[in-house]
């Protein structure tokens, strides 16, 4: 079993309480704009780390990150990308390969809106943790946390940091 904390759209913010929410995982994963390398480097001290970089993020970054990140956590096929979409709607940067090869979670940040939806179209489940950060249009600042254990992703909690 593989416990994970899910976190996107910091923008250069790390709440103090990531630390704490976080500190039963087993690593943490950053869907992109986390803003500046301070904060990758914070997480990565912390938990083992693996993040893409978005369209906020500079060249520090984007040196040190991909762009899409693809791999497996136990037995799931996963994909991590900053500007995914969601079911219906995928961005096309990702569409093609999405519906040709798709994985088992996909996951991305931007909309800075929290979702999780399966898509029956292509058997996958889809995770935006929301934002973490204090930039943009979201009222509550959020992250997660799930297990996967073989192929079963599970215990997934929303976890709410506060007003932005």
């Amino acid at each position: 079993m593989v416990r994970i904390g899910l976190i996107s759209d910091t923008h250069s913010y790390l709440d103090d309480a990531v630390f704490k929410h976080f500190e039963n995982c087993d690593e943490i994963w950053h869907a992109g704009d986390i803003g500046n390398i301070d904060v990758a480097d914070k997480l990565a001290a912390f938990k083992p780390f693996k993040a893409v970089y978005g369209n906020i993020d500079g060249k520090d970054v984007r040196i040190t990150y991909p762009e899409n990140l693809r791999f497996k956590c136990e037995e799931v096929d996963l994909w991590i990308t900053h500007i995914g979409g969601y079911p219906d709607k995928y961005s096309p940067l990702v569409k093609p390969e999405i519906y040709n090869n798709p994985p088992q979670l996909f996951i991305c940040g931007h909309s800075h809106i929290l979702k999780v939806i399966f898509d029956k179209k292509i058997n996958c489940l889809h995770i935006n943790p929301g934002a973490a950060g204090k930039q943009g249009w979201q009222k509550v600042r959020t992250l997660m946390r799930f297990s996967i254990t073989g192929n079963k992703i599970h215990d997934m909690e929303i976890i709410e940091l506060g007003a932005k």
